[in-house]
């Protein structure tokens, strides 16, 4: 039920940006007391993180409940090197999206995420203290 709930709230919105996320995160924080997971953790922390920004929801991922036992979950590493990238925190966003890489198998994927750490890694200060890309 509630899970059809969250479908239903993000169904409503014609755009991501017109998504009710805090009504998601809640729904996420009802599921997770209802039954408890690491993944539900981690779709809520990614809710969190578009309603109130990506450090709260890098607070919620990097909480050793939801990191530790997702650390051969893809989708784990991918979303945390997003709401690393939206922090600026470049080489760890590189660092997370080659862990993502090397967990996924699906071609499709795969170079949606090699893509994407190209792009972050251009962003990475070198040596000389320049960044690429900028």
């Amino acid at each position: 039920m509630i899970q059809a709930a969250v479908a239903a709230t993000h169904a409503e919105a014609e755009t991501p940006e017109q998504t009710d996320w805090k009504a998601i995160a809640a729904l996420y924080g009802l599921l997770a007391t209802a039954n408890p997971s690491p993944v539900v953790e981690l779709n809520r922390a990614v809710a969190v993180a578009m309603a109130d920004g990506p450090e709260a929801g890098l607070a919620i991922m990097d909480g050793t409940e939801v990191s530790d036992p997702l650390q051969e979950y893809r989708w784990f590493h991918s979303s945390r090197a997003d709401l690393l990238w939206r922090t600026v925190r470049f080489g760890e966003a590189a660092e997370a999206y080659k862990r993502a890489l090397a967990l996924s198998t699906n071609a499709a994927e795969r170079a949606f995420l090699a893509k994407s750490l190209s792009e972050v890694e251009s962003k990475v200060p070198h040596k000389d203290g320049e960044r690429h890309g900028l």
